[in-house]
Parts: C-alpha cells; sequence; structure tokens
C-alpha cells in the first residue's frame, strides 16, 4: 500500500493502543530496483538499525526491511512520512 495519511492515523493509534514504548519496530517497504530511493531510506534511519534487503526475482523491485528501536507511535509515523517522499515506494 502507498503511505498516505489515513494508513498513518491509524498506525498510530494501533500502536498506542497495543504496544509498550520504547520498543523495536519493524518497517517493511519495496521500492523499484531502477528507483535510487534505497539511498534516500538508507538516510530516514540511523546508523544503530538493522536495515536488510532481498531482490526480486525478476530484478524490478527490493524488499527492504529495518529494524529499530522507536521512542514513540509518533516517531514511526514521522519515519513513515520522510519515507513516503520516495518514488514508487510501498509500505507493508
Amino acid at each position: 500500500m502507498a503511505i498516505n495519511e489515513d494508513f498513518l492515523s491509524r498506525l498510530e493509534e494501533q500502536l498506542a493502543r497495543n504496544s509498550a514504548w520504547p520498543a523495536v519496530y519493524m518497517f517493511k517497504f519495496i521500492i523499484p530496483e531502477s528507483n535510487k530511493g534505497y539511498a534516500l531510506l538508507r538516510s530516514i534511519f540511523g546508523e544503530e538499525s538493522r536495515l536488510t534487503t532481498r531482490h526480486s526475482k525478476g530484478g524490478k523491485y527490493i524488499s527492504i526491511t529495518v529494524k529499530e528501536l522507536m521512542l514513540s507511535p509518533a516517531e514511526i509515523v514521522e519515519r513513515y512520512r520522510k519515507a513516503s517522499v520516495i518514488e514508487g515506494i510501498i509500505a507493508l
């Protein structure tokens, strides 16, 4: 799903209700392989984050998983907002 404000609002509400903070959160994204988005996405997350990638069989997409200690649901939503400017990004 593309990143939009409705998604972010529901996510923040759900995380606040169902999780204790701080906590490690796992972000999952898919970006087009031809996109320069990997460097942009990497710059959104801190050096302490664990980032793994996986290329699609056809070579058109990169799946990116990021795990990082987040202090609050608001911090998670802010990361998604920053990522939303990357062309073709899909948040899972």
